[in-house]
């Protein structure tokens, strides 16, 4: 968007941007993948094209469906969109600040330009701040709104600004997904953990350079590695907040 919502300005691009983006991956030369090529290779069913790239969009946008799903398939890059179901479904809830969204219905015409589908939670909560209770609601109802759309099985899931522990991480094994994306701001590796694959964050002042720079492996950590002690630290006030103030909004 050119004037996004001030909440969510920091992590968009504006159009030109965005197309600046994509051309560059063209121009790298990598072959873009969808999360089940990534999750084929972490299992060992299948190996990865060389050098591969994944393209991911999270939440559900109201630009998804139109001008992003087609900037991509104008170049023929398929890609993977998390989304949020309480806030695309009509009538639902979400912790999301109010923003253009897209509906529960694009969903088929997002998979059909070319986009693989996983899940973004309901709400976009915090996840390492939840009861066992409303964790697996988060987890199992988006999965299983989104099913219901697709009318086939949603295998992957994205953590809301990449929250998670190892408690929501082997909840998420339960609910029956086969990979999770985090965030790390990290690149990612053959190595990756299936169920905190890392990605980088795109802002609004990351620059072409920027985005060259990842392209060709640089500019950013390799994952997997461990959590340090002030991402452990945040993550414990994290829970202490939400005892007392309750479900908060991942961003």
């Amino acid at each position: 968007m050119d004037d996004p919502p001030g909440w969510i300005a920091e992590f968009t691009v504006t159009p030109a941007q965005f197309a600046a983006h994509l051309d560059a991956v063209v121009r790298s030369g990598r072959t873009p993948v969808t999360i089940s090529a990534v999750a084929d290779h972490l299992a060992g069913r299948a190996p990865l094209p060389p050098r591969p790239v994944l393209l991911t969009f999270d939440d559900g946008f109201a630009d998804l469906p139109g001008p992003t799903a087609e900037a991509l398939a104008e170049r023929a890059l398929p890609a993977t969109a998390y989304l949020t179901t309480g806030a695309i479904v009509p009538g639902g809830r979400s912790l999301l600040p109010p923003a253009p969204m897209m509906t529960l219905a694009g969903v088929t015409e997002l998979e059909r330009s070319g986009m693989e589908i996983g899940s973004h939670t309901v709400t976009h909560a915090q996840l390492d701040t939840l009861s066992a209770k409303d964790l697996a609601f988060e987890l199992r109802t988006s999965k299983a709104v989104l099913e219901d759309a697709l009318g086939h099985e949603v295998r992957h899931l994205a953590y809301p600004h990449g929250y998670n522990s190892p408690r929501v991480r082997a909840m998420s094994v339960r609910a029956g997904y086969e990979t999770a994306t985090a965030v790390r701001h990290a690149l990612s590796s053959g190595h990756d953990e299936r169920y905190r694959i890392a990605r980088l964050i795109v802002r609004r002042g990351h620059t072409v350079a920027d985005v060259e720079g990842w392209l060709a492996g640089a500019g950013a950590r390799v994952a997997p590695y461990r959590d340090g002690p002030k991402t452990i630290a945040w993550r414990w006030y994290r829970r202490a907040r939400a005892r007392v103030r309750g479900p908060e909004f991942a961003g």
